[in-house]
């Protein structure tokens, strides 16, 4: 099976060795290359993947017609344009960091969180020519508590649970081709922008005399990005309580005070 990988961060790397040693090859790896420490970039040009842009890899595909079997977007950014979506010979395959059809876009984390929802989830599902909204292949879902979760430390349980998604997905791929689709409609569902997320960050008055104060602090922890923040003479401040603060703590550094 020939695949072109889409994606980023260190579990794209990491995912990268794991599906060539499943005997996949990867022809070609399109990701944030544009950084000098980007670690998939650095991780194909060890293993001697052609490392290039989204546009290069639809010239690719439509230069290579009929020898691409399958197209994954991991964390990929970028929306994906019809050659690599309808070019594949089993498609292309989307692993979504949140519950689909559910929650669409940026802010996944903080909206469970925020909502105070009693499970968060991964999904595969394939792409269309929006965000988000390409029929639905699987979703896992996972118990979490809101209560003591922070947006950094949902996102490390969320990614663990995407990178097993994507093992079992890409595998069945293998040995069956294009993959059944779930009976649900992916075009509901709440979409987030980047805008929007941002926006939610910010600490009212109407937040500060909440007793989910703590709840917004926690859902938008995620350093080194601005958490929920106050702005006093054009400077943001971004607000921090003590469980957090006893997270960050060195377990053998011998307290002062």
């Amino acid at each position: 099976m020939k695949m072109i990988f889409m994606g980023r961060k260190k579990q794209s790397a990491d995912l990268l060795k794991w599906t060539v040693a499943q005997g996949i090859e990867i022809v070609a790896v399109c990701t944030d290359s544009q950084f000098e420490n980007s670690p998939t970039a650095r991780t194909a040009r060890e293993m001697n993947i052609p490392v290039l842009s989204m546009e290069e890899a639809e010239e690719y595909v439509i230069e290579h017609p009929g020898e691409i079997d399958l197209v994954v977007s991991y964390l990929y950014w970028r929306r994906i344009k019809t050659p690599l979506i309808e070019g594949p010979n089993y498609g292309c395959i989307n692993f979504h960091p949140a519950i689909l059809p559910d929650w669409k876009g940026c802010a996944g984390y903080n909206i469970a969180i925020l909502k105070k929802l009693p499970q968060w989830g991964v999904t595969a599902h394939y792409v269309d020519e929006t965000v988000d909204t390409g029929p639905i292949i699987r979703v896992n879902r996972f118990d979490f508590d809101y209560r003591t979760a922070t947006a950094q430390s949902l996102e490390k349980i969320t990614q663990d649970e995407l990178v097993e998604l994507y093992k079992q997905i890409v595998l069945e791929v293998k040995e069956k081709g294009k993959l059944e689709i779930l009976n649900v409609n992916n075009k509901e569902g709440t979409y987030i922008s980047r805008k929007q997320m941002n926006e939610m960050k910010v600490i009212t008055e109407e937040d500060l005399e909440s007793k989910d104060l703590d709840v917004k602090v926690r859902a938008f922890w995620f350093p080194p990005y601005d958490g929920a923040y106050m702005e006093i003479n054009g400077k943001k401040y971004t607000l921090v309580d003590k469980e957090i603060l006893d997270t960050l703590v060195d377990k053998d550094t011998t307290a002062l005070f």
